[in-house]
């Protein structure tokens, strides 16, 4: 099976600035990939390129086997994009935003309203089908705008930094229509600054810094490469008194504490596992250190 999206040494610059130098990943047909980097890493202009709103000065992009370049107009028919500003009518009800974007994708009146129909009940927005969108809270009109991306099934669905100014709640709310979509087929491409929301919904994470890609894998491969889990000795205030690494068998978690328990401190002690947060640090220039060379880039 080809894969859903195949970028190989992509590059764009705006004037004398590069924004992405030689990227390079896959997306397999089905998957939920999140692209994961500080302010100004390229993830946008990423997006952008592959949904055929910006043009790469090099390399090549395709999606759904298609040349973003070659046949934008083609690509266009098999994505949809949520951006990060909700794109919905606030004038208009959740059903009549739907209905006008079936009519305006050729769909016939009773078809527009079917599908309006479905989709309201997809994304739980049944009981407020009939009110205005200008007063639905932050995560209707998320949902509501997924929704819209749904008038005809896209391939792949973009979604650029989808839970920005959400609530924790609405945020959550979200994450599980986002899984639901996955589940059904649809591929997910997903631009995020929230490590968790990475870390809860991909099956593969990609870290962009300065344009490029410094690390690839899942969650796990990622929080593993840069080190194992660590036994803290902390005191009554949470301040850290002493820290020794093990590899989270019993056996190393035994012997950490014999080294805490020699040392004569005293505290509590907890296990801290590498997190996302800890990745993003250690990989990119926004963690305050280099970074990492290109060596880096596949985890197996």
């Amino acid at each position: 099976m080809h894969p859903a999206i195949a970028v190989t040494g992509l590059g764009k610059a705006f004037g004398r600035q590069s924004v992405l130098a030689d990227l390079d990943f896959t997306v397999a047909a089905g998957e939920v990939f999140a692209l994961l980097g500080p302010n100004g890493a390229g993830k946008t202009t990423t997006i952008n390129i592959l949904t055929t709103l910006t043009l790469p000065d090099e390399g090549s992009a395709i999606v759904a086997g298609i040349d973003v370049v070659r046949d934008p107009e083609q690509v266009k028919q098999r994505i949809s994009l949520t951006g990060q500003s909700v794109a919905v009518d606030d004038v208009l009800t959740g059903a009549e935003n739907l209905i006008m974007l079936g009519r305006l994708s050729g769909l016939s009146n009773s078809a527009a309203r079917a599908r309006a129909g479905e989709l309201l009940d997809r994304f739980d927005l049944t009981d407020a089908a009939t009110k205005r969108v200008g007063a639905y809270s932050g995560g209707m009109r998320r949902r509501l705008d997924l929704a819209l991306s749904f008038v005809v099934t896209p391939e792949i669905l973009f979604l650029d930094e989808p839970t920005t100014g959400l609530d924790t709640r609405s945020r959550r709310e979200l994450w599980d229509t986002i899984r639901s979509l996955a589940q059904s087929g649809t591929t997910v491409f997903l631009t995020t600054q929230y490590l968790e929301e990475a870390d809860q919904l991909a099956d593969r994470v990609a870290v962009l810094d300065g344009g490029r890609v410094v690390a690839i894998g899942t969650a796990a491969e990622l929080k593993a490469r840069i080190g194992g889990d660590t036994v803290e000795l902390h005191d009554p205030h949470g301040g850290l008194l002493a820290e020794v690494p093990t590899d989270g068998t019993v056996t190393g978690l035994r012997g950490a504490l014999d080294v805490l328990d020699e040392s004569g401190a005293e505290g509590v002690v907890t296990l801290r596992r590498p997190s996302l947060d800890d990745v993003f640090l250690a990989l990119t220039s926004a963690g305050g250190r280099p970074t990492e060379p290109s060596s880096m880039k596949e985890i197996a």
